[in-house]
């Protein structure tokens, strides 16, 4: 099994277990042992999936202006979870391919492998989400069959995706690409970067 076809798997598992309840306040429950891979995959499609949901709500043109701020408050903080633990997938990559040979010219990717794999997991999202256009019962046949051709056009970045992720990663392992772990400079959660929190200082 390729490492995008296990991926797969967890991601799919995830959104199966998210949907039991279909409830952003539902407790992750995650059934792989702590610090493997399978553990990270399952953890960052949930937090995907929660703010994949979370998204939604706060949407409602007819939400309250004091829920909608604590939900983007939950969006923020969701998305600095998600920053932090695609870092830490790089790292567990970093750390399995370290007594790689990089061979004389080597390249870097333009993006690193977690960062592909966060795209992979929210197009999982996708794939799940739009399935369910086509399948409602309460839609027309046109809106199904357009929901359909996106659908289709999904699945076939799915294809791509998961054939450019496994050669990124044999590419690593042959020494034929190396990779960098650069921690995300975001400013805007930093009291000390951040003009409008050191301002109220």
């Amino acid at each position: 099994m390729t490492f995008t076809e296990k991926s797969w798997k967890i991601f799919e598992q995830s959104i199966d277990d998210y949907h039991k309840n279909d409830n952003v306040d539902t407790p992750i429950v995650n059934p792989f042992e702590i610090r493997t891979i399978e553990y990270y995959l399952y953890l960052k499609n949930w937090i995907d999936t929660v703010q994949w949901h979370l998204e939604d709500i706060i949407r409602n043109p007819e939400i309250d202006p004091k829920e909608a701020l604590l939900i983007k408050r939950r969006i923020d903080k969701s998305n600095q979870d998600r920053t932090d633990l695609v870092e830490l997938i790089d790292s567990y990559f970093l750390d399995f391919y370290k007594n790689v040979t990089v061979k004389s010219g080597a390249v870097i990717n333009t993006e690193s492998p977690a960062w592909a794999v966060d795209r992979f997991s929210i197009l999982a999202l996708k794939i799940y989400h739009m399935q369910e256009q086509v399948s409602r019962k309460d839609s027309s046949d046109e809106h199904k069959a357009q929901c359909q051709k996106k659908l289709d056009i999904l699945l076939e970045q799915k294809k791509d995706l998961s054939t450019a992720i496994d050669q990124l990663l044999d590419d690593i392992s042959e020494g034929k690409k190396y990779m960098k772990v650069y921690k995300q400079m975001k400013m805007y959660n930093d009291p000390e970067l951040n003009p409008v929190l050191y301002g109220s200082k």
